[in-house]
């Protein structure tokens, strides 16, 4: 068995537990939390009784052996580099932190420690995520991606009555680039790497996040336009564009929906049967690399983390962006 504890309380970590309990090999063991209720409250769920409010106790705890983290992102370094300076292996939501300096610090303690870093973005571990790759010598070469996820957060009807939550926080290293964005961004890195360059638009919200954007990543052969908002919701399928055809995608977070269209106008659906919890993929991957005794995935690897954070750094240069974290890492 691999021995979980979570840190965080939120429908996400019920969304990844429910996930790992699909595995034969996975236990949760101990649940962190700031607050001492909503550490009793989620562990009872899960008839758990170790609960902890002090990180470094929860973090040498020989119950755990692996760590999820879906804390906000300005608190991802500091709670992975802790964790895992005292042998825990870190399983962490994306983003997987405030900005590169973090990331390559989080990476670096990983090495020092012989212990397994991977971020949580489930995108490039569900099946038709594999039929994509696979698929796009035929409509090749490649010369545009157009990824779209933009999301109507019900957080912003709260926020337009004065109320400022987690998700439009900049201190918390929040907003819609960070949050939704980063689904856009690191699928194409994973499939095209590291853009050449970077530039960026977006809507500021008064509380000083983006409330929606557009990221245009440059290659050399080929050009990405990423959408993305918390502010308005989209019906518009995202498309990889060849000069052979193109791929259609339904819902880019979670690669449901591909068509192959060939440049004759012929129509293939590309779907493969996915579970419907999708998070089951990159939990049974983790799983995997510990048994196996990996310190790297070979799909959410170290290299791919720093390209992605790296491109989310340029855009949000780019619109001005500066949240709190990027000043006590310089």
């Amino acid at each position: 068995m691999v021995n979980f504890g979570v840190i965080g309380t939120n429908w996400i970590t019920d969304r990844f537990l429910e996930a790992g309990f699909m595995l034969d090999d996975f236990q949760l063991n101990a649940v962190y939390s700031r607050t001492e209720q909503k550490a009793k409250d989620f562990a009872r769920k899960y008839d758990v009784e170790n609960t902890y409010t002090d990180l470094d106790q929860f973090a040498q705890s020989d119950m755990v052996d692996a760590v999820y983290i879906a804390s906000p992102t300005a608190l991802h370094a500091e709670q992975a580099i802790t964790c895992m300076k005292h042998g825990k292996h870190v399983f962490i939501e994306k983003p997987m932190a405030s900005n590169e300096k973090e990331v390559s610090r989080m990476i670096q303690t990983a090495k020092e420690a012989n212990v397994l870093l991977m971020e949580g973005m489930k995108t490039t571990f569900v099946p038709n995520f594999h039929v994509l790759k696979d698929t796009l010598d035929t409509i090749a070469p490649v010369r545009r991606v157009v990824a779209n996820f933009c999301q109507y957060s019900s957080r912003y009807d709260r926020y337009k009555q004065g109320e400022v939550l987690n998700a439009f926080k900049p201190e918390l290293s929040n907003g819609s680039m960070m949050d939704l964005g980063i689904y856009t961004v690191y699928p194409v890195v994973s499939l095209f790497g590291e853009p050449a360059r970077v530039q960026a638009q977006a809507y500021m919200l008064e509380s000083g996040v983006d409330g929606q954007g557009t990221i245009s990543a440059t290659y050399p052969n080929l050009n990405a336009d990423l959408l993305f908002s918390k502010i308005t919701n989209s019906e518009m399928p995202s498309e990889i564009q060849g000069e052979n055809g193109s791929i259609v995608i339904e819902k880019f977070s979670d690669m449901v929906g591909l068509t192959l269209v060939t440049k004759d106008g012929t129509r293939r659906s590309l779907d493969v049967e996915q579970k419907e919890n999708t998070m089951f993929y990159e939990a049974e991957h983790f799983v995997k690399c510990i048994k196996e005794g990996q310190t790297e995935s070979n799909i959410n690897s170290h290299e791919r983390s720093l390209y992605a954070m790296r491109v989310l750094d340029r855009a949000r240069a780019d619109i001005g962006l500066v949240f709190p974290a990027d000043q006590t890492n310089e």
